[in-house]
């Protein structure tokens, strides 16, 4: 009986009777609520792994939609080049046809011009020629001689008309 008054026993009593209180009335309730928290958190790692999974295949469709911009990228720029250099080409040719088009120009108008010049030094000996015939004709011809002329050419220009 000594052992009903040791202080240690009845602390030791004490806590039996908490104990088995608290398993008796609280540990359902705690149970309870762990398993509420257990599912919360179960809840909560299902839709992160959820989340995940998609923003995954949302990052495989950005990454894939990325290769295709690059490659769609790519494509523009070499046709791009190409179409540069088959403008560069067509605006060399048409340079060259416009340099050839503006020589044969030029070496119209050098041909003109030396027309021209010789249709004037001709215009010119011709004025000179008849000036000097009409001079020598005034004053080496005498009338009888000037009217058979006229007569001749008259009549050369009749058998020539007809």
């Amino acid at each position: 009986m000594e052992l009903l008054k040791d202080s240690y026993t009845w602390t030791g009593l004490a806590l039996l009777i908490v104990l088995a209180a608290f398993f008796w009335k609280g540990l359902k309730p705690m149970l309870a609520a762990l398993d509420k928290r257990g599912a919360r958190i179960r809840a909560a790692i299902e839709e992160a792994e959820a989340l995940r999974d998609q923003a995954e295949k949302m990052l495989a469709d950005y990454k894939k939609k990325q290769r295709e911009a690059l490659g769609e990228a790519e494509h523009i720029l070499e046709h791009a080049h190409a179409e540069a250099k088959r403008i560069a080409e067509q605006a060399a040719k048409d340079l060259e046809v416009a340099l050839k088009r503006r020589e044969q120009l030029a070496m119209d108008k050098i041909a003109q011009a030396e027309a021209a010049a010789l249709a004037a030094v001709r215009n010119q000996a011709v004025d000179v020629a008849i000036a000097a015939t009409a001079k020598l004709l005034a004053q080496n011809l005498d009338a009888e001689r000037a009217n058979a002329l006229v007569d001749q050419g008259l009549a050369e220009v009749a058998r020539k008309l007809n």
